[in-house]
């Protein structure tokens, strides 16, 4: 026997945006990411930029990557290369980093 009155929300996944969201949106006002954001934009990173020599290829900057660090440490993330996939899985890690994704091997020595 079917129940007829059973209504289900809207469910279409293949259904494609037309203006994806912005992860700004999607990241609520309290969250401890936001938290760590604003914290690490207070300190002062000048120690960490005298560690880099000028040249070369351009590199991701200190403080993203100590944000992804600290954040990833509150969330109990220690591992390089699930750090890694965080900066492509997580919304919370994608917006921290700007959607950089500095790799396993890279956070490892910047650590």
């Amino acid at each position: 026997m079917r129940n007829s009155n059973l209504v289900f929300k809207d469910y279409t996944p293949s259904q494609v945006m037309l203006l994806p969201p912005s992860l700004e949106e999607l990241i609520e006002e309290n969250h401890p990411v936001r938290v760590v954001n604003a914290v690490i934009d207070q300190i002062n990173v000048e120690p960490l930029l005298k560690q880099y020599k000028p040249g070369g290829t351009s590199v991701y900057h200190p403080r993203m990557l100590l944000k992804v660090l600290v954040y990833g440490y509150l969330t109990n993330i220690y591992s390089s290369r699930k750090l890694e996939a965080a900066l492509k899985e997580n919304i919370h890690m994608m917006w921290l980093s700007a959607m950089n994704r500095p790799d396993h091997n890279t956070i490892a020595r910047f650590r």
